[in-house]
């Protein structure tokens, strides 16, 4: 398999072995002190350790200090180590959650404040001034499209509310994707991070914002993700259906600057109320709330069963999502997850004060989201 390149935005050097470039790379640029950014179970790896063997010569320090979703807190211990280090750039590898902190460290470590000012909802946002460190993405999972995304997504360490920050200043200078990073994820993991990346697509697709160029994108990612999630996950050492998965997950990532929908807003809400995975929570919610959807956007679904190859039209679109997610082993309702009826204020108000629900074919009140909820029980 030979490693393509191409920039969309972002310079992409796409294939098997490319995550071997990346020391060279830094090397041509003149960097030389690297901080490392990951998560705590990755960095005993073996993956890791390979990695670093591409590396030499550079005087490198690793951050291992994200886990779950990411939050403010580990953000900034992250700047305090980039400082520590004396780091001249940052090298992000690990699934979505590391890749969100990976990109807001050097903003943490050059910028005044704590790094949610930065968030564009802050009631005083500050501006990210200036030029942020050099910034590799390399991901380990196919499913948020973070390596390829302008915004980070970090929550409050207190309330476990999400916060975006965004700015095209956040944008990875050069992606690593490589899919024999992707070749020894669990398949709970894979299928998890499949549904979001298949989610980003679909919810994108059916945004009603004029955008012509991401409903292009998200139909090609959506086909892509729905002819390899199984695949992957049953066959996890086949490199084409993780190279496709990995394309997808790009794909979604960057046509959702189209926007997303519903599912998100849940999504996000379960996130910050019982801490789930962001992946399984779409994956948990897709079919319900397309089932709702429907009605205000059929044709968009009719196309969606075209390119995925599903029989039956737009209606049928809807059943399929249900069975692929159960033929992964997602399966059960929100209840078999530690979601619980007390929970359900939390969820809606989270919900509904969301702003990816905006632009669903379908307008959400706090009375849908508590139908929605209640139906996924």
């Amino acid at each position: 398999m030979s490693i393509e390149k191409f920039s969309f935005p972002t310079p992409i050097h796409f294939g098997a072995g490319a995550r071997k470039q990346v020391g060279q790379h830094l090397k041509n640029l003149g960097f030389k002190r690297p901080l490392i950014v990951t998560d705590k179970a990755m960095a005993e790896l073996p993956m890791i350790a390979e990695f670093i063997t591409h590396l030499e010569g550079l005087a490198l320090s690793i951050f291992a200090g994200v886990h779950g979703n990411p939050t403010e807190s580990q953000v900034m211990a992250g700047g305090a180590a980039f400082k520590a280090h004396q780091a001249d750039c940052v090298i992000g590898i690990g699934g979505g959650a590391s890749l969100d902190v990976a990109k807001v460290v050097g903003l943490a470590a050059t910028h005044e404040g704590s790094v949610l000012e930065y968030a564009w909802d802050h009631p005083q946002v500050r501006e990210i001034a200036g030029v942020l460190p050099y910034f590799i993405a390399l991901p380990t999972t196919s499913g948020t499209g973070s390596e390829v995304g302008r915004s980070s997504v970090v929550s409050e360490d207190d309330t476990h509310q999400k916060r975006v920050i965004f700015n095209p200043k956040l944008l990875a200078q050069t992606v690593f994707a490589d899919p024999e990073l992707t070749v020894g994820l669990p398949a709970r993991i894979t299928a998890a991070t499949g549904m979001d990346a298949l989610t980003h697509n679909i919810e994108s697709y059916l945004s009603p914002a004029y955008h012509p160029l991401c409903d292009a994108i998200a139909l090609e990612g959506a086909r892509i993700g729905a002819a390899a999630l199984h695949t992957a996950v049953h066959q996890p050492g086949n490199l084409k259906a993780r190279s496709d998965m990995m394309m997808s997950s790009m794909m979604g990532a960057i046509a959702f600057q189209k926007d997303l929908g519903a599912v998100h807003s849940c999504a996000h809400a379960l996130g910050a109320t019982v801490d789930m995975h962001h992946g399984l929570a779409n994956a948990l919610m897709i079919d319900i709330v397309m089932a709702w959807n429907y009605e205000a956007a059929v044709e968009k679904f009719d196309e969606l069963a075209h390119v995925c190859k599903v029989k039956g039209g737009g209606s049928a679109y809807v059943t399929w999502l249900k069975q692929l997610k159960e033929s992964i082993g997602i399966s059960g309702t929100l209840t078999s997850y530690g979601v619980r009826p007390e929970h359900l204020p939390r969820l809606v108000d989270i919900a509904t004060a969301d702003i990816c629900h905006q632009t669903n074919p379908r307008p959400c009140t706090a009375a849908d989201f508590e139908r929605l909820f209640k139906l996924a029980l």
